[in-house]
């Protein structure tokens, strides 16, 4: 790639960054221009995955407060896994994807999988799968047209879905479906194949009895088939899979039965890690501390609370543990946040006027948003981002515009846009 590609490459980059925060939102690419005070945490997540990648299974937990930036550290692992190969996924855990029901999780991974140049790139991970098999043939001399080359590829496929078959028999069954069926040319079989390996509930029942198969996945098997899938995963040259769940404090919201059945699912995810009976995964799970400690959280059921809790903190966090805990962010992790803003506008659109986005300036916006909030620093990151980047836009746009004098943090009038966590810190009287 040109040095000038690169720099156009780099440019959009910035801007998508900046668009982001105009949003209040994490950016989806170039985490780690913008990340502040996070690479401990990072080496830590680089190290597992390493691990991972040799064949083995892992896990983290990600504990913080709300605004302590637990979407952003995900958000930078899933960066750092498809870097070093790994397909990932993304799942917020939610009524429709909770994490009682392992069959919707599985679906919501198949639907999310990623791998850093595609999305929705289940069906695209397979056809690497089987090229990747004709590649190597063709490269030893057999000829595209030459007879042996469909035969010794079904061979090769074949030993490949018997180990598959030992994981899950339908999955194989449906791998195999899918490869003949795109090479009859009969697309919408193959597609229907692509649906059922996803957990797509509505897969016709014709396409079950051309595959042999019957039902589709459940709660029973759904691990078994994630298994089966990242094993072809790494067939088609992938690291593994790493799959970040947001937001497992909503566990807590649904009622008892089915809050001690989420907890189940995830001592059962982890005991299978430990016996290393889920190989080549990584599972990044962020919640807040009362996930963690409460009682409608996972202390609810020891045998869980044992196997991730932490041991007390003495000042000097060990992100190796099982869970990472995130402190709260400071005045100073807002300086040098808005410091990194600031090169990154610089990249997508002009310099910035330091004299009058000047140190003091931002020292002088930092204490007036967090008075806000009586003080409160960690709940504002994603309002303090957004507001400061509104003040880049008018220092570029109008050359007279002078934030120390203009800029006021008001109370927002309009909390649509605010999570419930901010619209409850706003209306505390401090």
């Amino acid at each position: 790639m040109s040095e000038h590609n690169g720099h156009i490459d780099r440019k959009l980059e910035s801007i998508g960054i900046i668009n982001a925060l105009r949003r209040g939102t994490v950016p989806q690419a170039g985490l780690a221009r913008l990340a502040v005070g996070l690479s401990t945490e990072e080496k830590v997540i680089r190290s597992q995955l390493e691990y991972v990648a040799s064949g083995h299974a892992d896990c983290k937990f990600v504990r913080g407060e709300y605004g302590s930036g637990k979407t952003f550290l995900i958000s930078r692992a899933v960066e750092i896994g498809q870097k070093q190969r790994f397909v990932t996924s993304h799942v917020v855990i939610s009524p429709d994807t909770p994490l009682h029901k392992l069959q919707a999780i599985y679906a919501r991974i198949c639907s999310g999988l990623t791998t850093g140049t595609e999305d929705h790139a289940l069906k695209s991970i397979i056809d690497t799968w089987i090229y990747g098999i004709e590649d190597r043939l063709i490269s030893t001399g057999i000829g595209e047209d030459d007879p042996r080359l469909v035969e010794l590829t079904e061979k090769e496929i074949e030993s490949v879905l018997e180990r598959v078959s030992g994981m899950n028999s339908g999955l194989a069954s449906a791998l195999r479906t899918y490869y003949q069926a795109n090479n009859k040319g009969d697309f919408a079989t193959a597609q229907a194949a692509i649906g059922w390996v996803s957990g797509e509930p509505t897969v016709g029942r014709s396409f079950k009895a051309q595959a042999g198969l019957k039902g589709g996945v459940t709660e029973g098997d759904a691990l078994q088939f994630l298994k089966g899938l990242v094993y072809v995963m790494t067939q088609a040259g992938y690291a593994g899979l790493l799959v970040s769940f947001d937001e497992a404090e909503t566990a807590q919201a649904f009622a008892r039965p089915q809050r001690e059945k989420g907890y189940i699912n995830l001592r059962q995810i982890v005991d299978m890690i430990d016996k290393n009976d889920l190989p080549n995964c990584f599972f990044l799970f962020a919640g807040t501390p009362a996930f963690f400690d409460s009682s409608k959280g996972i202390r609810s059921l020891p045998p869980l609370f044992d196997r991730i809790g932490i041991i007390a903190d003495d000042g000097f966090s060990n992100p190796m543990q099982t869970q990472i805990v995130l402190s709260k962010f400071d005045a100073a992790k807002l300086g040098e946040a808005a410091g990194k803003v600031m090169d990154i506008y610089a990249e997508a659109y002009q310099e910035v006027d330091k004299s009058r986005v000047s140190p003091k300036f931002i020292k002088t916006m930092i204490d007036k948003v967090t008075s806000r909030f009586g003080g409160r620093v960690d709940v504002v990151p994603r309002l303090y981002l957004r507001e400061f980047v509104d003040v880049l836009d008018k220092c570029a746009l109008y050359p007279n515009y002078q934030p120390m004098e203009k800029y006021v943090f008001e109370p927002v009038k309009d909390a649509a846009g605010l999570k419930e966590e901010e619209k409850a810190v706003m209306e505390v009287s401090w």
